[in-house]
């Protein structure tokens, strides 16, 4: 999973350094290999729905083996990122961090997902900054 993370963070500083903000997320098999990459979009775009999560699975393109497969994201999923992981029977949702914003985990619980909070301080400090430094673009992010 770690490989997945890093990959994740990666995607995340991309979006950052974009001026956008820093979340990312991969799509991988359970060999290691990564099937798909997305970072948030959403400033970039101007679309509301370009969320790290859903890029990655827009990116991933359509497959038939989607319960095979691991999301990993940099930050716990919203419930619109969460909906399609659980819409698509995705296997596991890997979640980098969940103390800065909580999503609709219960979801993934309830739908069966294996799901894995690593608590990475790396997807900490990432969306710390981006509160400290951008509260607005974080409020209008997560609805508020």
């Amino acid at each position: 999973m770690n490989r997945g993370l890093d990959a994740a963070i990666e995607m995340a500083e991309k979006g950052w350094s974009e001026g956008g903000i820093p979340i990312g997320s991969i799509l991988m098999t359970e060999s290691g290999e990564i099937v798909a990459r997305g970072h948030n979009e959403r400033v970039q775009t101007g679309d509301p729905t370009a969320h790290a999560e859903m890029v990655c699975l827009r990116n991933a393109g359509r497959r038939r083996d989607w319960s095979e497969l691991t999301l990993v994201s940099t930050l716990s999923p919203c419930p619109m990122c969460t909906g399609t992981a659980v819409l698509y029977r995705v296997r596991r949702v890997v979640i980098g961090e969940n103390s800065t914003f909580l999503g609709a985990e219960h979801w993934l619980h309830e739908a069966g997902i294996e799901t894995a909070v690593l608590h990475d301080e790396r997807c900490q400090a990432l969306m710390r900054r981006f509160q400290q430094e951008k509260p607005e673009l974080w409020a209008e992010d997560i609805g508020e």
